[in-house]
Order: structure tokens, then C-alpha cells, then sequence
């Protein structure tokens, strides 16, 4: 492994001690927040008279706003990292699928956590065990996300296929629907997450591990690189092409029909042509996404992590579909401007 890539793994426990005490540090400067707003409407709270005879001497209080979560990337000082295309992501690869040459490559050795993108991998264990997809699954209190308290519109009750919690697990990132898919595993979640570690293991994904189904544990990480082989594993089962590129679906719960709907905007756009997509997101990880698509009539597969802005995974992938557009029937004779090779 790159030696970024050892410091980033190495990092990675120190990191995550350092993020699981930073509530106690922001409900600190949450605190300070509440006090400072109490002080301050204390002070304005004078008569108009008394207002205009010490309108000098009166202090103005201000509110310090606690600190945003920051991503793993930003501890390890990914972010500062140039590229020629002025990418927000800390960490992109783009391949040829075919023939794996890489054609931009941007701290593809980092180790981080990869949000949902997880349920890729969830996904092909499903599928590789040959679970009936017309099975009932019940969603219980125990698919309830308990650490990062995301919500859900699957109710504790609500039955649905595995086929229907596959559907909306890849499209819509229903986190409830990836654990129940989990849980229903023979021998459990336990065994579930155990596969998906093996899986990994036999793709040779060796900066991958896997902590539960969902992607909401900072546990489940891996590099751009591994990333890749695992869409391209996922791309050859088209069950997982077809679920994940869906721009819509409803799903009838009860008296109730609930209308799902892709996490991905490029799935929608006409300019794209998409083969497998999944988006992911915790503090954590920052805005991540990975894709198979065809541009200039070549299969790539694109790697976004740890992006900042809740846009900019999007805009990162229009950069690079551009500047390939541009240049693609030139690209294996001049690497892109700033990149000697276009690998890091």
C-alpha cells in the first residue's frame, strides 16, 4: 500500500476516537451557544429610556456557532491535495473498465469511510446467496439506526420482499431496508456482515472492511481502488445494474402507497449514460459516489469520496465527463494538465 494510504489506515482508529468524543466537545460550544444567546437578550432587555442614555456603553453579545462535523479526509488533509480539474472531491479514479488503465487518478490509495456505497456490497452478497427475492422480510426495531438517528418511512411492522428491500436499499438508500436485508441472512447479521467481509477479501479488496449493511458506521471503508473492483464486480450481475440506475419506484406498505426515488440527479439527465451508480453520505465520509458509465464509447468506472458541498460529487462528475468528452480519443497520448501520468 502507498504510504498515504498506511498513514490514512494507521490514522483511521485515532481519528475515529478523536470523532466519537467531538459530541461532548460541540454540546460544549452548543452550550456556550445557549449562554451567549441568553446573555444577549438579557442586554436588550432595558427600557427605552435607558436604551437611549447608554446606547454607548451597552455590549454586544454574539453567539459562537458550534463547529460543523468535519470528514476523515479533512482531518488527514486530503482537501489541500491540487488537481488540474479543480475537483471539490478529496479523492476520485476514473478507469477504463475493459481495460483498467487509469485515467485520472486523484489520492486513489486513501483509506476512508464510504457511507453507502456499502450497500453495493450488501447487495451482491444478497444476490451471490440466491435468497428468494419473493420472500417476506419484516422490518423490526432492530433496522432502527441508532447511531447516526437517520429517518426512515419503513415503519417497524412493514413487510416487504427482499426484492422490494434490495429495490429500494440501491436506489433510494433505505437504510432500514439494507439491515432487515441483513438480518435476514442465514444465521443473521453477524454472519451477514462476516460475508461481506469475505467477499472483499476474495476480490482482493484489501483496504476494504465492512462493519453492518447500511454504510452508517465510519467503520466501513475502503480506497478508490478497491471501490473500483467492487463496481465493477457489482456491474456483471444485472439485477444490481438494473436497481440501481431506477429513477423511481412505490412500494404498497398497508394501506399506503410510498413513492421512492433515486438519490442519484444523473440518472435523470440525458446527457449520461449510466450503467451502475451509488451515492453515499455520513459526516465521516463527506458526499461520495461511485458510477459505471459510458462516455465517448468507452465503459468507465468513477470514484467521488469525501466530497464537501451537497452538490459537488455532481458537479466533479460533469468536470470529468467534460473534460473526457473533450479529450478522450487523444487521452492515451497526453495525460491531463498537472497529472504526469494521470495516477497518483
Amino acid at each position: 500500500m502507498h504510504v498515504l494510504g498506511r498513514f490514512v489506515s494507521i490514522c483511521a482508529i485515532s481519528a475515529g476516537l478523536a470523532l466519537s468524543a467531538a459530541p461532548d466537545a460541540w454540546a460544549g460550544a452548543a452550550g456556550k451557544k445557549a449562554v451567549a444567546s441568553k446573555a444577549a437578550r438579557q442586554a436588550h432587555k432595558v427600557k427605552p429610556q435607558s436604551a437611549k442614555r447608554n446606547v454607548s456603553s451597552r455590549r454586544v453579545v454574539r453567539a459562537v456557532a458550534a463547529p460543523a462535523a468535519v470528514s476523515f479526509g479533512q482531518l488527514y488533509g486530503l482537501h489541500q491535495t491540487n488537481d488540474a480539474l479543480d475537483l471539490k472531491s478529496s479523492v476520485a479514479l476514473v478507469l477504463d473498465q475493459d481495460t483498467n488503465e487509469i485515467l485520472f487518478s486523484k489520492n486513489s490509495q486513501a483509506v476512508l469511510p464510504i457511507a453507502s456505497i456499502t450497500k453495493l456490497m450488501t447487495a451482491l452478497v444478497v444476490i451471490e446467496a440466491g435468497l428468494p427475492h419473493d420472500e417476506i422480510l419484516t422490518v423490526t426495531e432492530e433496522d432502527i439506526d441508532t447511531e447516526k438517528h437517520s429517518r426512515s418511512r419503513l415503519r417497524v411492522g412493514t413487510q416487504l420482499t427482499r426484492g422490494e428491500m434490495l429495490h429500494l436499499a440501491l436506489m433510494s438508500s433505505e437504510n432500514r431496508a439494507a439491515n432487515a436485508l441483513g438480518r435476514h441472512y442465514p444465521n443473521g447479521l453477524h454472519a451477514f456482515v462476516a460475508a461481506m467481509n469475505r467477499k472483499a477479501r476474495e476480490l482482493r479488496m484489501t483496504d476494504t472492511r465492512f462493519n453492518d449493511p447500511t454504510g452508517l458506521s465510519s467503520q466501513n471503508q475502503s480506497s478508490a481502488r478497491d471501490l473500483a473492483t467492487l463496481v465493477k464486480t457489482a456491474y456483471s450481475h444485472p439485477l444490481i445494474r438494473e436497481l440501481s440506475t431506477s429513477p423511481e419506484h412505490a412500494v404498497h406498505v398497508g394501506d399506503r402507497q410510498l413513492q421512492y426515488r433515486t438519490t442519484n440527479s444523473l440518472v435523470l439527465n440525458p446527457k449520461w449514460e449510466i450503467g451502475l451508480q451509488k451515492t453515499g453520505y455520513i459526516s465521516e465520509a463527506g458526499r461520495c459516489m461511485v458510477m459505471q458509465a459510458r462516455l465517448a464509447g468507452r465503459k468507465l468506472i468513477m470514484v467521488f469520496l469525501d466530497s464537501a458541498g451537497k452538490y459537488s460529487r455532481v458537479g466533479d462528475a460533469e468536470r470529468i465527463r467534460k473534460w473526457l468528452t473533450d479529450s478522450l480519443p487523444a487521452m492515451s497520448m497526453a495525460p491531463v494538465p498537472g497529472h504526469p501520468k494521470l495516477t497518483s
